[in-house]
């Protein structure tokens, strides 16, 4: 596991936790973060939201029962999309030289969560484009966003789920229904400065895509892609994780070539 350096503007919350993690780093048996696990991660089901242009997930059933010999014995096929639920965009998603969803360093995978909460924002605005200034409104309350870090975006949707009409801005599927989506994202000028003035890691929200809905160009896919960092979409509870001080693990299906993939992301609290 490697570390961000030291910074004087580092939140003293997130010390608790790389401190404990350095430990456990040299501590021989079982490791592993310390706090109490929250879950980020929506099932995957029926009602699992994916781009309207997608089928969406499919549980096949399989054998399921008692054998010949008396034990019980079950197990289904699925069928899905790479970006849908829970996911991440690795960048190759995005950029033609990107790393694939199984070459995305693990260092980027994991890490300090900074969570920004613009819920407010969004709720008074669904095409809110989170901007640098709005980053930096959040340094000033909390701390400098060191690099290495992991900035993910609160915006409330994800108390929207499963319901496509809300959480999308339309329940339409097919190519038509693109130009009806409308939720929160992440502006290409804050996506720029994550990027070139912070270095973070890897950056999350709880949205169906890191650029707002209505974008036509998603420059934020294309300026954080560019930059090899790996963007987690379809995020849930980030209203449980405070503003500094989790650690997240975010691991995604290991797809070669793979353009993203299925996530599970579990973030630990002090």
């Amino acid at each position: 596991m490697r570390f961000a350096p030291f910074r004087p503007g580092l939140a003293p919350a997130l010390l608790p936790a790389l401190l404990g993690l350095a430990a456990c780093a040299a501590t021989p048996g079982p490791t592993g973060p310390v706090g109490v696990p929250v879950d980020l991660t929506h099932a995957f089901d029926a009602r699992t939201i994916y781009w309207p242009t997608e089928e969406g997930f499919v549980l096949e059933g399989g054998s399921a029962g008692r054998t010949e010999a008396g034990y019980w014995y079950a197990a289904h096929r699925m069928r899905l999309a790479e970006h849908g639920g829970t996911h991440m965009d690795a960048p190759l998603h995005f950029s033609e030289d990107g790393a694939g969803a199984d070459a995305v360093a693990l260092e980027r995978l994991c890490g300090p969560a900074f969570v920004v909460d613009v819920s407010a924002a969004a709720a008074a605005d669904p095409d809110l484009a989170v901007s640098a200034a709005m980053l930096a409104a959040f340094e000033a309350r909390h701390g400098r966003i060191p690099d290495g870090a992991i900035v993910l975006l609160r915006t409330g949707w994800s108390a929207r789920w499963p319901d496509r009409a809300t959480y999308l801005g339309t329940a339409r599927r097919g190519a038509e229904a693109v130009a009806e989506l409308r939720f929160p994202g992440l502006g290409s000028d804050a996506a720029s400065w994550l990027v070139r003035e912070r270095r973070v890691a890897a950056v999350g929200i709880d949205t169906a895509s890191i650029d707002p809905g209505r974008s036509r160009l998603f420059e934020s896919h294309r300026v954080l892609a560019a930059a090899g960092v790996p963007v987690f979409e379809n995020l849930a509870s980030l209203e449980r994780l405070p503003p500094t001080g989790a650690w997240l693990v975010a691991l995604p299906m290991k797809i070669a070539g793979g353009t993203g993939g299925p996530l599970r992301a579990v973030a630990f609290v002090p």
